[in-house]
Formats: structure tokens, C-alpha cells, sequence
């Protein structure tokens, strides 16, 4: 580590922006609902990136591309998350323990199990965050912050897309023949 550190923000610190008209209370309030936001996006992220490395079975090809993409979509919003609540004069979550700590849905654990149980708690945390996104947007339409209002809106769009894949992912009919579900 340099030996000449110097701590620019303190994490909880939030300043509000003048350039973009939002005081320090409005701005701490829409930044703490973007770093729930952000916890849970991350928690997401590394839920379907351990599905994405562990899926097998007859339709391993599909589920293993999906798995990345909707991967790839949560870390491009949690990008998204973060830059605005920094433009907002806040600091984001970043460290892996704050992220899982803070987060309001809960990981699965670290052991590996049949894609469909993967898959059912991959739904239901799309689930649980899509509730508090929906939640989120009326927050910051509430607090006269329609641009991040519009930021959720864009993503939950893509978040609730992901959502009903993994819907039909889950349907009953498969090409696994039922021998090979025993």
C-alpha cells in the first residue's frame, strides 16, 4: 500500500452534488437505496457466475451462455448503480463483505446443486430485487430524482427479461429423458 494514503471520502459520506442540483439529504437517501440496490445486484452476479461454472446436463450449452449473459447484465448495471450514487457525492459499496453484508437477499451457499434448485433460487432472488427496484423508483421519483428513477427503469427492464428466461427454463418440458432425472 502507498505510503501516502489519504482518504478522499469516508464510506457513508455523502455530499450531495451542486452541479446537479441535489442537496447532501435528498442525495444520502437516494444513495443509500442505490447501494441496496447495488448489494443486491453483486450478491445476483456472483450467485449466477457459480451457476454458470457449475451447470451440466442435457441442455448444459444453453443454460452455461444464459447463466453468463444475465451475469454479464447484472455487472453492467451494478456499474451503472455505482456511477451514479459517486455522481450523487456518495461512495459506493465496493468491498465483497460490505456488498453481501448490506445486501437485502441472500446468497445461496457455497455447495453445488441440480441446475433446476439453482434456478428456483436464482428466481427468486431476480424476485426479491425486482420488488425493491419497483420500490426504488417510486423513492427517487418521490425525492424529485427522475434521472435515477429513469437509471432503474432502463435496468429493470433487463432485470425482470433475465427473470422470465429462468421462468421458462424451469417449465416441465426438457429433453432429459425421466431415467435420467433419477
Amino acid at each position: 500500500m502507498s505510503s501516502h494514503e489519504r482518504v478522499l471520502k469516508t464510506e457513508g459520506e455523502v455530499e450531495g452534488s451542486e452541479g446537479l442540483r441535489m442537496d447532501a439529504e435528498r442525495a444520502e437517501e437516494i444513495v443509500d437505496a442505490l447501494n441496496t440496490d447495488l448489494a443486491a445486484t453483486y450478491v445476483l452476479y456472483h450467485q449466477l457466475k457459480k451457476h454458470h461454472w457449475n451447470v451440466e446436463g442435457a441442455e448444459f450449452r444453453d443454460l452455461h451462455l444464459f447463466l453468463g449473459d444475465a451475469a454479464e447484465n447484472a455487472e453492467d448495471f451494478a456499474d451503472e448503480l455505482a456511477e451514479r450514487a459517486q455522481a450523487l457525492g456518495g461512495v459506493p459499496h465496493a468491498s465483497g463483505a460490505t456488498l453481501e453484508a448490506e445486501a437485502p437477499v441472500e446468497p445461496e451457499d457455497e455447495d453445488v446443486y441440480d441446475i433446476r434448485t439453482s434456478l428456483e433460487n436464482d428466481l427468486e432472488m431476480y424476485g426479491d430485487i425486482i420488488e425493491t427496484l419497483r420500490e426504488h423508483v417510486e423513492l427517487f421519483d418521490s425525492l424529485g430524482d427522475p434521472t435515477t428513477a429513469e437509471i432503474i427503469r432502463q435496468n429493470i427492464v433487463e432485470v425482470e427479461e433475465d427473470a422470465h428466461h429462468i421462468e421458462h427454463y424451469l417449465e416441465d418440458d426438457t429433453l432429459v429423458t425421466a431415467d435420467a432425472m433419477e
